[in-house]
């Protein structure tokens, strides 16, 4: 049971709650986080590795991460292992090199995967193994892999894959045979596609579940989480919430309306530790349970517009915006591009998230401002068609053909990208460049693995392009890269952000500052669900606050969708202030 959707909607929390709600009922149970940034940990309440673990407090429940990195380390040693004692050190250094790239942690996390997937010996124990998947544009990828490596490797006539980080995928065809098999069977595989009652969440869902349907993997089901009914009518913020939830799910479309459904309602408390789980699935249609916690003085920071301020002033550079799935990265990106290109700079506004849409969030064009995103299909083709240009000169027909089929690995997407987004970087002098990018996890190996794949470009016939070579250094520049984590105030993607600062401090970067978005504390809210997730955002706030951020921008949730220049700027300069009178969902001015 492979739980997936956007950044943000709940798929840890309904993975966790099913796999305790299955092993309460008396089932064997093992929960598989695929997320490199896995919270599994935090919502279990237990230390997890890559190898299952019993979870305290629930019989018959087992859990574990695949760690890229550590997966990575065994792949290399199954492949280096042997040749150990047989080679000099010389030459098993340089196996050593070519495997440690950022292509080798992929397939070694994606073997790991087929390993759980499809070998019955590895799951014997377990009635049930649910996975609980990245934000959707990495788990497409990953649950594409199987069809993409067997593929490669059925077409594979040179014998490239017996080089470099393809070396241990020979004799594991079979599996990955196994797994597509498995993933096609509706008798062994369901995917719960979970969704927010919002537009772009379902857009999200319907892409994902037609994307799935054509590699064949049709048994889907739908989960709507934290569908909201409003409590107090004079509550303009709650009225709005709900009535733009009911417009979300009018318009669902025919494709997910035909799917079986459940909706899980917006739960005044996060679903976080064994209570809280076992709690999600008994919760009243209302959500309104565990209401009553004593309300704290909050001392909110100021708006985005305070940071766009620092910004702005050396006139160029790079901001990137970061964090979990669903925080909010993409509209704060786009609402600070806007807010830039409003004060009279070039600024390009880009992303790294495949799942991503900032022209649709942009809405009307301003000027001063260009749009784009990172195409992986196009980058990996032009990308492709300047490494066979560089080095058809030196090549014959044999080698030609060796390097065009080395380059339909589906390594080679990683390193365009990767290309494209150096690129991007390097334009930063001359304007600004916004970049919204991937969810965390696949966030990390991209900017982890820039020195790797530094060394990966080099060893193609390619010449580095000076984007990708002065790319770290720009990045670990202050007054050049500003990153900005934006994050929910609540305690998953707080500790996720907390995280990714210290992974990006350990690689030379400095956040800039935070961005808290979404808020229902200030006191203006009356709704008990709302006020209730308010109350409860006080330690959180407190933390980011005092422990975490030396600059914080704080954003209320608002009934307006932040879509359009005018609604981005006003995002970017909301403050703490009661609610406009009675409208719902107005357009913005």
């Amino acid at each position: 049971m492979f739980f997936t959707g956007k950044g943000g909607v709940g798929k840890t929390s309904l993975a966790c709650a099913t796999a305790v709600a299955l092993a309460d009922g008396g089932r064997r149970v093992l929960l598989v986080s695929t997320d490199p940034a896995s919270n599994l940990d935090e919502v279990l309440g237990v230390r997890l590795s890559t190898r299952p673990t019993e979870v305290p407090g629930v019989a018959r429940l087992s859990a574990l991460n695949i760690d890229p990195e550590t997966a990575a380390h065994d792949y290399r040693e199954r492949v280096v292992g042997p040749y150990r004692a047989l080679l000099p050190a010389s030459a098993v250094a340089r196996i050593d090199e070519q495997l440690s790239g950022a292509c080798t942690v992929e397939i070694a996390a994606f073997d790991e995967f087929t390993t759980l997937l499809a070998d019955a010996k590895t799951t014997a124990d377990f009635h049930h193994v649910i996975f609980d998947t990245a934000p959707t544009g990495h788990t497409l990828r990953l649950l594409k892999l199987p069809a993409a490596w067997t593929g490669f490797i059925d077409t594979n006539t040179t014998g490239t894959s017996c080089l470099g980080p393809l070396a241990g995928l020979q004799g594991r065809i079979t599996l990955y045979r196994e797994s597509l098999a498995a993933l096609s069977n509706p008798d062994v595989t369901t995917i719960v596609l979970v969704t927010r009652p919002e537009a772009s969440a379902l857009a999200e869902a319907m892409r994902t579940s037609g994307e799935l349907k054509d590699l064949g993997v049709a048994h889907q089901r739908l989960v709507v989480n934290g569908v909201f009914t409003a409590h107090d009518p004079d509550d303009f913020v709650a009225r709005a919430l709900e009535a733009r939830g009911r417009g979300a799910l009018l318009e669902l479309p025919e494709r997910l309306a035909a799917l079986p459904r459940t909706d899980v309602p917006l739960l005044s408390w996060a679903p976080i530790g064994l209570d809280g789980l076992r709690r999600v699935f008994r919760a009243p249609v209302d959500g309104a349970a565990g209401i009553g916690s004593p309300e704290v003085p909050v001392d909110l920071p100021g708006p985005i517009s305070v940071l766009v301020d620092d910004i702005e002033r050396d006139g160029r550079g790079v901001v990137l915006t970061m964090g979990k799935g669903g925080v909010g990265k993409t509209t704060t990106a786009a609402a600070i591009a806007v807010e830039l290109a409003a004060r009279g700079h070039e600024v390009l506004l880009s992303t790294t998230d495949p799942a991503a849409h900032v022209a649709d969030t942009i809405g009307d064009a301003l000027p001063g401002l260009r749009v784009s995103r990172i195409d992986p299909a196009a980058e990996t083709k032009a990308y492709s068609d300047e490494v066979i240009a560089a080095a058809a000169p030196r090549l014959d027909a044999r080698g030609r053909d060796l390097l065009e089929e080395d380059l339909r690995s589906p390594c080679t997407e990683e390193i365009a990208v990767f290309r494209a987004f150096a690129r991007s970087v390097g334009e930063g002098e001359h304007g600004f460049v916004v970049l919204d990018t991937a969810p965390t996890g696949h966030t990390l190996l991209l900017l982890d693995a820039a020195e790797a794949y530094h060394r990966e470009v080099s060893r193609t016939h390619a010449a580095v392009p000076d984007a990708v070579r002065h790319l770290l250094p720009r990045l670990r520049d202050p007054q050049f890269t500003r990153v900005l984590l934006v994050t929910l105030p609540e305690a998953t993607p707080v500790h996720e952000a907390a995280q990714l600062q210290e992974d990006l401090r350990r690689a030379g970067i400095e956040p800039f500052a935070w961005v808290v978005n979404q808020s229902f504390a200030g006191g203006a809210i009356s709704d008990p669900v709302l006020r209730e997730r308010g109350v409860r955002e006080a330690p959180y706030l407190a933390e980011v606050r005092e422990r975490l951020a030396r600059r914080v921008a704080w954003v209320p949730w608002y009934p307006e969708p932040p879509v359009g220049s005018a609604c981005l700027r006003r995002f970017a300069r909301r403050v703490a202030e009661p609610m406009p009178a009675p409208a719902i969902a107005q357009p913005c001015p």
